[in-house]
């Protein structure tokens, strides 16, 4: 897109939603407004709450609009999520949460038709993080209901299609452990024919292709210029990792942190992935595949703190240190790399400036293993809510010994990831590193020590 300096990025998260108004110029964001995202219990199944979302959406456009100029719009959601759409352009069924348990209820079934991990690069995972096993169970569940599909609709290209009446797919959600795209192939999985699904699915456009102008209404409602681009849509984690994509020499990895910690290994080693640990390989904005491993680092440390200040000093950190107070994995089950593991507190379990020190030490030490399996080499670049946390960045840089950076800047690297879709900086965005400190030692006896207690205590 032409001219292009002031980009709304919507972008809808597991656990809120936001509107970010990115300048390129500047690579900084210069207005922001959220919502939670809550799903809703009632109805046939947990679904999202797509009006309530809409209408944030909307009013968020409305008000940005009257307070700052807006050159185009751009997308990026979560992934593991899809909608139904029938022939009036309306949701045929509800989208689907994909913390429902229902898909496991047909989980023997749908195997005997999914596509194996050494096609696919997606692991089976519960509920419904994988996006077949949810159509699978939809249409067997909701037969007359999925009978009238129309398209299904991954979830950035949803919102895509809300705003500009255009269905697209994009890889980077197709590519999203999904059990739906064979990465190698560039094509869709064997599982696509065998359930006759293929037909469903709409167009492929590139993530930073124009889909087209807002809708007549959508202007309307808006007061946005009726001839606004909107860019197809980007998933999250793959919106991270664009800006470093575009402008950094491999190898490197990025993490991108949020509800879900992603390590993504750009031009690391080959390394056989294993669908156990929760490995995976993800589509890039080019189609290329990424090896990528995970675990839910964002909603991990919110029950490890169960409210407890955040703040912390020196010495809760030596302390931490001294007496070895750990937490060994795993606090969310059934995901990341040890996903069939009940951990908690090795010993004495603290409280404030401790815990927080003590959970971000192992949310870095659990990073650092997504990274290892990932064959990740060179520096490592942390994007997200993690990237303030000094404990995580140094027990990070001291236990992985390769240099570590974070982005500089007002924005998330998501938020310039997704409105590099709509046009492109001059000059990449700058970065800080962090560099050894006087704890290191002290900080690798401490991850020996955890490596220690995990390997004793098994898979």
């Amino acid at each position: 897109m032409a001219d292009i300096r002031h980009v709304v990025v919507i972008d809808i998260g597991k656990t809120n939603a936001k509107l970010a108004l990115v300048d390129l110029e500047d690579l900084c964001e210069v207005a922001v407004r959220k919502t939670p995202n809550r799903p809703l219990a009632g109805g046939p199944y947990p679904h999202h709450d797509i009006e309530a979302l809409w209408s944030f959406i909307l009013d968020g456009l409305s008000a940005l609009g009257r307070e700052h100029p807006l050159d185009a719009i751009s997308l990026t959601t979560h992934g593991a999520t899809a909608a139904l759409v029938g022939a009036a352009g309306d949701l045929v069924l509800p989208v689907l949460d994909y913390e429902h348990d229902g898909p496991d209820g047909l989980r023997e079934e749908y195997e005997t038709v999914r596509s194996p991990f050494a096609e696919t690069g997606s692991p089976k995972l519960p509920n419904g993080l994988n996006v077949g096993a949810q159509l699978f169970w939809l249409e067997r569940t909701f037969p007359d209901a999925f009978g009238r599909v129309e398209a299904v609709l991954t979830y950035p290209q949803f919102w895509g299609y809300r705003l500009t009446g255009i269905a697209a797919g994009e890889v980077t959600s197709l590519g999203c452990h999904t059990d739906l795209w064979n990465p190698r192939k560039r094509d869709y999985a064997s599982l696509v024919d065998r359930m006759v699904w293929r037909a469903l699915f709409p167009p492929l456009r590139r993530a930073d292709a124009v889909l087209g102008p807002i809708l007549p209404d959508v202007a309307r409602r808006t007061g946005l210029d009726p001839a606004t681009p909107v860019a197809c849509g980007i998933h999250d984690s793959n919106a991270s990792l664009l800006p470093h994509l575009l402008m950094r020499e491999q190898p490197f990895a990025v993490v991108s942190t949020g509800t879900w910690v992603i390590a993504m290994a750009v031009g690391g080693g080959d390394l056989p992935l294993d669908p156990a640990r929760d490995t995976l390989i993800n589509v890039n904005a080019h189609g290329d595949p990424v090896p990528s491993a995970r675990f839910m680092g964002g909603r991990e440390f919110e029950r490890v703190m169960d409210g407890a200040g955040k703040d912390w000093r020196e010495n809760d950190l030596h302390a931490v240190l001294s007496e070895a107070v750990m937490l060994l994995p795993s606090v969310e089950g059934g995901t990341g790399p040890y996903p069939d593991r009940q951990g908690g507190w090795s010993g004495t379990e603290p409280a404030e400036g401790r815990r927080f020190v003590a959970a971000s030490f192992y949310l870095a030490l659990m990073t650092v293993t997504c990274l290892d399996l990932v064959g990740a080499r060179g520096q490592t670049v942390v994007e997200g809510p993690f990237a303030t946390n000094r404990p995580y960045l140094s027990m990070l840089s001291a236990t992985t010994g390769r240099p570590v950076a974070v982005q500089d800047g007002g924005g998330t690297g998501t938020s310039l990831g997704v409105a590099l879709l709509a046009g492109m900086p001059g000059t990449a965005p700058p970065s800080a590193t962090i560099g050894p400190t006087g704890e290191d030692e002290a900080l690798r006896r401490y991850a020996k020590l955890w490596k220690e207690k995990v390997a004793s205590a098994g898979r």
